[in-house]
């Protein structure tokens, strides 16, 4: 009697970037190679920058498949952030040069995929796939936002990476609002409605 083994394609996703006052928002989509497999992959933010940036860079090595998503701020402005957050996650997933046959997203929510899918709370920690997707969104826009200080100085993005800081939200009074901010998020649509 013959055994079938079956496996299937399985795309981990998450993104990054919901809570921020600035930036877009950046999901990623990972399918792991079984055979290749990395350690030490977990929860982007219990992982170091270093970590973060090492582990990035072993993903894309050894990944079948990975690729980024994103929503523009004026996206988030239009849609709202879930639904951005949502369109990013679906934007990944499409990019994806191998397609996936189930997809397993962080969260309580699912995309659009084009494929099966589930949505898992707390995913990023529980499932390797989803962990490494966390890994290189959050390296890409952590990137993103430090090229963007260079554009936006005063503001300290590459600090704290477009986050309601109290240093950001100071530097929003001072400095007034700017294209990359969020007009829809409630402390840069305050400074708008004083101005």
């Amino acid at each position: 009697m013959s055994i079938k083994i079956t496996t299937t394609i399985v795309a981990g996703v998450d993104e990054v970037g919901r809570g921020p006052l600035a930036g877009p928002v950046v999901a990623a989509a990972v399918i792991l190679d079984p055979d290749n497999p990395i350690k030490g992959l977990t929860d982007s933010k219990k992982l170091t920058e270093k970590r973060r940036e090492l582990l990035s860079v072993e993903i894309k090595e050894k990944a079948l498949s990975w690729s980024l998503g994103r929503a523009e701020v004026h996206e988030i402005d239009d849609i709202n952030i879930l639904q951005a957050s949502l369109l990013a996650m679906t934007r990944a997933v499409e990019g994806l040069s191998v397609a996936p046959e189930h997809a397993l997203v962080d969260g309580n929510k699912l995309p659009k995929l084009p494929c099966s899918g589930e949505a898992i709370i707390k995913g990023d920690l529980t499932e390797p796939a989803i962990s490494a997707a966390s890994i290189i969104a959050k390296v890409a826009r952590d990137k993103e936002m430090v090229e963007l200080d260079q554009q936006y100085p005063g503001y300290g993005l590459a600090g704290h990476k477009g986050y309601p800081t109290k240093k950001h939200c100071e530097a929003l009074e001072q400095l007034g609002v700017t294209k990359i901010h969020r007009r829809s998020f409630g402390p840069v649509r305050r400074i708008l409605e004083v101005r």
